[in-house]
């Protein structure tokens, strides 16, 4: 069984795989990072390793979350097929995996000579390398530790939760209005209150979807905020936004919903013109993503201490 492949990003055809069948989710009318909390009934929570209990990020948490949507698994825990066999158990015969990828960069000896005979630094050049992992449902044999998934939060402890996040964040939180939107120039947050909401948890799905724009502020994570509406740089940070949402919700325990499907055809625009666009979108949204859990994890630390 062959593991893994490894591609020079210069080919291309790597990220025109993945950029594919995003595009194509999308017009067929799901949203990869929606998708898996209907008919498959999974987890909520980030896909992990079931060995090594860490989380994926940024492209392989689309992926292996359409991969939930699409056969109908309930758990979030994957592994690859020597993994399953270091844990005791076995991948079942005739099961399929998902390939996921990892991104890394090298430097071809002809570049370190050329660098070597002109003096310049050399250039690296990115690849991606592919893997194939399978979920634990496809598996047989495993310890109970690789089971374990993150239960999913009644709605009566999500909401603390996202109001403690929210707060720890220390954003300059404005309430009233009837739009919801952050203000980069005066580093600012307004969403509508809560009663305006049909349902009261979509004001905190409202309210992520503003910290995932907020964290790109140049004292943050530096992202363009200067697209105009209409615009592929406006595009591409919504998409952002829009991810790093469902990334914190999925986390939280709150259900993921399209906060702007109106931007669909902006999305499909930039996505069919740039093979990497989804790739560093869903880079920088684990990395807003992360970026505001942190501040959970220092309000957590800050009550154990008191």
């Amino acid at each position: 069984m062959r593991s893994h492949d490894t591609q020079p990003a210069r080919g291309g055809s790597l990220y025109q795989e993945v950029t594919d069948r995003i595009i194509a989710a999308l017009e067929g009318g799901r949203f990869p990072w929606v998708q898996p909390w209907g008919p498959a009934d999974a987890a909520l929570g980030l896909p992990k390793n079931a060995s090594t209990q860490r989380h994926y990020s940024g492209i392989n948490i689309l992926l292996l979350w359409g991969s939930v949507f699409e056969k109908g698994f309930r758990a979030q825990n994957w592994l690859t097929f020597r993994q399953a066999l270091n844990l005791g158990g076995s991948v079942r015969k005739g099961e399929k995996g998902t390939t996921v990828f990892y991104a890394d960069r090298f430097i071809p000896k002809a570049e370190i000579a050329r660098a070597t005979e002109t003096g310049h630094d050399p250039e690296a050049v990115p690849f991606l390398k592919r893997f194939t992992v399978f979920n634990v449902a496809q598996c047989e044999g495993l310890p109970d530790s690789a089971l374990n998934g993150l239960a999913p939060l009644p709605e009566r402890e999500v909401i603390p939760t996202a109001e403690t996040l929210i707060t720890a964040t220390g954003v300059d939180f404005r309430i009233g209005g009837t739009r919801a939107f952050y203000q980069p120039a005066e580093d600012f947050i307004q969403v509508p209150p809560q009663p305006a909401f049909f349902r009261q948890i979509d004001y905190y799905r409202t309210c992520f979807h503003e910290l995932g724009h907020w964290t790109g502020n140049p004292r943050r994570l530096a992202r363009d905020h200067t697209g105009r509406f209409g615009s592929h740089a406006y595009a591409r940070e919504e998409l952002v936004a829009e991810l790093a949402s469902a990334f914190v919700c999925a986390i939280l325990g709150i259900v993921p919903t399209v906060r702007h499907a109106d931007y669909l055809a902006s999305w499909l625009a930039v996505l069919k013109e740039d093979d990497r666009a989804i790739f560093r979108a869903a880079s920088q949204d684990s990395k807003a993503a992360d970026f505001l859990l942190a501040f959970q994890t220092a309000a957590t630390a800050a009550e154990v201490a008191a």
